[in-house]
């Protein structure tokens, strides 16, 4: 059985894919491998793990401004996520996501990290504003 929250829409578009759940804010300059999507930031929690096609949840970016550029990029090369849900979506994310079309919601109305896992299916909705998840096993 599924279950759909509100959220609000950051970047529009719909798309949908397996959770990848991280608690650590993303460095997308210098932290993410365009050619793969594999994080690359040396200690971060997915490290060596490729964000290819996930529904990616993470609290907010870090770094510089040329994150924005990266997020395009990833986009752009068929390497990055299927959408982002954030818990607070601050610039650098929002202007890659934007301009790589990349569906980006944040602000959900239950916390993400209590509903969703890694490996359940997700489908951001981000022209409607609302997240729907199937956990894993059920669909």
């Amino acid at each position: 059985m599924s279950k759909t929250v509100n959220c609000r829409v950051v970047s529009k578009g719909v798309a949908e894919g397996e959770a990848l759940v991280c608690s650590k804010p993303i460095g997308f300059n210098f932290g993410v491998d365009i050619p793969t999507g594999k994080i690359i930031e040396h200690g971060h929690e997915l490290e060596g793990i490729s964000i290819k096609d996930k529904v990616l949840i993470f609290p907010y970016g870090k770094g510089s401004t040329g994150g924005s550029y990266v997020v395009y990029q990833v986009a752009v090369e068929g390497t990055g996520p299927a959408a982002i849900i954030n818990l607070n979506t601050e610039v650098i994310i929002a202007c890659g996501a934007i301009m790589g079309g990349i569906p980006v919601v944040d602000h959900m109305e239950e916390n993400p990290y209590d509903i969703i896992e890694n490996g359940d299916w997700v489908k951001v909705d981000a022209v409607n504003g609302t997240v729907t998840i199937t956990k894993k096993g059920e669909n």
